[in-house]
């Protein structure tokens, strides 16, 4: 039987629920028993319901010698702090970047250690380079400590160790069979991980880095290092682990989720000088949650790095002068905006590319010569989004190519790259499951495309893909309650691997639809019963979802969306956020 397609072009698939589960959570919770559906479908039993509704970094984060090399690492970093050697970081040129190698180097000075920082520039490439090791060296540098990166950065890092560097890995992307001859490399991604703990291979380098400091921490307690310091409070860093754990992407299970929940509330005390004045110059006036982090504050920092001074972001989190944070989030504002533009012209291009030409892959592939490098990684995820397929996106520069790609469930865009390198099609790469960055030579680019291409299509088949919406429950306009609404904020926070709940309203009718700002859609959606509920569907007025909206004649449709609390001028109500529709059977 032929699937029906909705109003939007989705597919709609409910998740099936564990009856007998969903009733214990419920009745052991106290909770509605939609909410403890939810709970089920995202693989929660009663008996680990608790740390995900109330995550507890005291319950989650393991001991951090489970990681194999952390107890080399924090011996040796403990060891240069005690010893006063001379200690460098280098990082990556994104949030995840930024936050880590800020919490390695606030944390080091608080210590009475003064890093030295190199934050390279995209032209400079991916993790750490020659250069950069060579002016570590000019600096009397001891140790070096990557951050983010490291994990296949083998010629790099094995010219700094014979060079006399104690060089140490903290990085969380996924690793080859062989990894750098260096002093340590943490990377709860090695290919020999025996924690027993699955879920730290979701954390960010970010919660690597934060893991290792609290082992690091642990050493210089146990060799009486803090008999005239008072113990640093290492939770006064979990709002840089927060931003960098939202903005990378990474699943919100496990260990992250504590990460974000505690991050927020200590991002909400407003200590980080640099962030406080982000969240400020950024317009936020409520109180900064994952929304804030993943699409306010995170795309500023990224834009110094995409197409600015890569360094100002990390300069930005570590700085305690007011003045000068003033003018370093004026910069980061000024970049964005920059980015936004920049973004935008590239984007048409690829579009025109892609649609103007027969495409023989299910993939969505495009290269230009004049392409920003530092957009790509976005207009990568736009793609993918526009198609639902992998997308692969890339700068021709004059020296070699630079892409980035994004992926859609299914396909491993890690695997994919390191296999890539493997046949040598690409000379550098890395990456997620979802994400993935690379470089290659320009007259590898058609025998990369075909390999990529060959390998989605073994993934996932030749046939386009219909885009699912997953149904969390349903329930009529009665049952969107503010009661309801509150207890869904306990699933928060929402981002990757815990997105936020879809829910069907059923059966109601369209009332009093009507243009708002540009482009959005808001309307009331009535029950048979004649109970009511506000709701708006963003950007989709030249869309179908957006025409069916206004040209609603009393149908009875169903609509999909999330339910949240509109406390808008103080008032106590609930809003549906719509983003489908489609005729009621």
């Amino acid at each position: 039987m032929e699937e029906v397609k909705s109003i939007g072009g989705n597919v709609w698939k409910f998740t099936c629920s564990n009856e007998r589960n969903v009733e214990h959570i419920a009745q052991k919770f106290g909770i509605p028993y939609l909410l403890a559906a939810i709970l089920n479908n995202r693989g929660q039993t009663p008996e680990t319901t608790e740390d995900f509704i109330h995550p507890k970094l005291n319950r989650l984060l393991p001991d951090p010698l489970v990681l194999k090399d952390m107890d080399k690492a924090s011996e040796a970093i403990a060891n240069a702090v005690m010893q006063n050697k001379k200690i460098a970081i280098i990082g990556d040129y994104d949030v995840d970047g930024a936050t880590s190698s800020s919490v390695m180097r606030l944390f080091l000075e608080y210590c009475g250690a003064a890093p030295m920082v190199h934050i390279p520039e995209r032209d400079e490439g991916y993790g750490p380079s020659i250069p950069a090791v060579d002016e570590f060296l000019a600096a009397g540098c001891e140790v070096l400590i990557t951050t983010d990166c490291g994990t296949t950065a083998f010629d790099v890092l094995e010219y700094a160790a014979d060079k006399g560097l104690q060089v140490i890995v903290i990085d969380h992307h996924e690793a080859e069979i062989r990894l750098p001859k260096v002093y340590a490399v943490v990377n709860p991604k090695r290919l020999d991980d025996d924690s027993g703990v699955p879920y730290l291979k979701y954390m960010a380098a970010v919660g690597v880095v934060f893991i290792t400091v609290v082992a690091v921490n642990r050493v210089l307690r146990e060799k009486g290092f803090y008999k005239n310091l008072a113990e640093p409070n290492l939770l006064q860093w979990l709002d840089l682990v927060a931003l960098g754990t939202v903005c990378d992407v990474v699943p919100l299970l496990g260990v992250n989720r504590a990460f974000v929940r505690q991050g927020l509330k200590i991002m909400a005390a407003r200590q980080n000088n640099g962030l406080k004045t982000l969240i400020d110059k950024s317009g936020v006036s409520e109180t900064p949650g994952a929304f804030h982090l993943g699409f306010v504050l995170g795309p500023r920092i990224n834009a110094c790095g995409r197409v600015g001074d890569s360094s100002l972001g990390h300069k930005l989190l570590c700085c305690k002068d007011d003045f000068q944070a003033s003018l370093l989030a004026d910069k980061l504002n000024e970049f964005n905006a920059q980015r936004k533009d920049i973004e935008s012209y590239v984007l048409l291009q690829a579009i025109e590319i892609l649609e103007g030409t027969p495409q023989a892959y299910p993939i969505a592939f495009a290269a230009g010569k004049d392409w920003h490098q530092g957009v790509v990684g976005i207009v990568a995820g736009k793609l993918k989004e526009r198609y639902n397929l992998p997308a692969f996106v890339m700068s021709i520069e004059a020296d070699e190519v630079k892409g980035s790609a994004r992926s859609i469930p299914g396909v491993d865009l890690g695997a994919l790259i390191i296999a890539a390198k493997e046949k040598g099609l690409l000379t550098k790469g890395g990456g997620h499951t979802m994400a993935a960055g690379f470089s290659l030579e320009e007259s590898k680019l058609e025998e990369f495309k075909a390999f990529a291409g060959q390998y989605v299509a073994d993934k996932i088949g030749d046939e386009a893909i219909t885009p699912v919406i997953e149904l969390d429950g349903a329930l009529d306009a009665a049952g969107a309650t503010w009661n309801l609404a509150e207890s869904l904020e306990l699933l928060e926070p929402f981002g990757a691997g815990n997105a936020e709940p879809k829910l069907m309203l059923s059966r109601v009718r369209i009332s009093r639809p009507g243009l708002i700002g540009s482009g959005h859609v808001r309307c009331v959606l009535v029950s048979s019963g004649g109970e009511s509920v506000k709701a708006v569907a963003f950007r989709c007025a030249d869309n179908d979802v957006g025409k069916a909206l206004l040209c609603a004649k009393g149908e009875l449709y169903d609509v999909a969306g999330v339910l949240r609390k509109d406390t808008w001028q103080g008032r106590c109500n609930v809003q549906f956020l719509i983003d489908d529709i489609r005729k009621a059977e």
